[in-house]
């Protein structure tokens, strides 16, 4: 896994910019698409996927410490729709393996 510095150097050799701006840039498509899917927006970059928002409803689970049933909330979380061009990347990327 690279680490977000690891990720900036990356993007600004590729991009021939220097660190500080590629790090604003990131920063700036980070907290605008964080915003729109806040605001219940899908996000697409065509290519590669769409930012949305995910709901998972309230279930039943288990304490994994004391096997005891709980009820989970429901919740909203990030959700990541890969575009078909990327699945077929990474399907093809793990059958190489």
């Amino acid at each position: 896994m690279a680490t977000k510095a690891e990720m900036i150097q990356a993007v600004a050799d590729r991009a021939g910019s220097d660190k500080k701006t590629t790090e604003a840039v990131l920063a700036a498509f980070f907290d605008h698409t964080a915003e729109q899917v806040k605001a219940g927006e899908k996000v697409a970059w065509p290519g590669f996927g769409s930012f949305s928002m995910g709901e998972r409803g309230a279930r039943k689970g288990r304490n994994p410490q004391t096997g005891e049933t709980i009820k989970i909330k429901k919740s909203r979380s990030l959700k990541l729709t890969t575009s078909a061009p990327m699945k077929e990347w990474l399907l093809s990327a793990r059958k190489k393996r």
